[in-house]
Order: structure tokens, then sequence, then C-alpha cells
């Protein structure tokens, strides 16, 4: 399971948490774990929103799969 944070910056997710052990993963396509997300959100999950009452729309979600993924792994 995951769970968005927002940057304090722009208040814009910036990463995810990831529940299981509190890893802290940054949408970096170059970092394993993020593709791993990226994986997990291709397989129909949606994680956490990073605010209490609001929701992750599917825009986003295919969005950072096409950043995260290479483009061959993006299409299901």
């Amino acid at each position: 399971m995951y769970k968005l944070f927002n940057s304090p910056f722009t208040n814009e997710a910036a990463g995810v948490i990831r529940t299981t052990d509190g890893a802290c993963i940054p949408f970096d396509p170059d970092n394993r774990d993020a593709e791993e997300f990226a994986l997990w959100l291709k397989s129909g999950n949606v994680p956490e929103p990073a605010e209490e009452n609001s929701t992750v729309d599917a825009q986003w979600i295919a969005d950072t799969i096409a950043k995260l993924l290479p483009a061959d792994e993006v299409t299901v």
C-alpha cells in the first residue's frame, strides 16, 4: 500500500510513502521502488491521497505510470 505526500513548496504530489515500511519514494524513473509503484498502479491499484477528503484521479494515475515506466511497459 502507498500514500502520496505533497511537496511543501508546490503542494503537489512529490512522491509516495510505502506504508508497509515507511520508505519515502520520489517520483524518479531511475528509482527501482518508483518503478514498482508504477507497476502497482498499472495493476489497477490506487494510493491513499496526501490530504484527507481528497481523491486520486485516473488522469493522475495514467500520467504517473507514463512518467515512471519505459514506454514499452506503459500500455496495459
